[in-house]
């Protein structure tokens, strides 16, 4: 299992995924829980990158029945 850590490191590998996101839009994806990820005691975010690719090819099947 393959994690990164932090909203900056997400976007990077967002961005190396093809899947280009702001700051304050993965903010707002974890707020809403709409973005897997897991938070430690001490606040800190962890994202499992299978999660996250699951995620992505989610978002494009969304994109493409609109």
């Amino acid at each position: 299992m393959t994690k990164i850590q932090g909203v900056k490191d997400l976007l990077k590998y967002l961005e190396s995924a093809g899947c280009p996101m702001t700051e304050e839009q993965i903010n707002e994806g974890i707020a809403k829980r709409q973005i897997p990820h897991s938070q430690s005691y001490a606040n800190t975010i962890f994202f499992d990158l299978r999660h996250i690719d699951w995620w992505i090819s989610e978002q494009q099947k969304q994109e493409s029945k609109n």
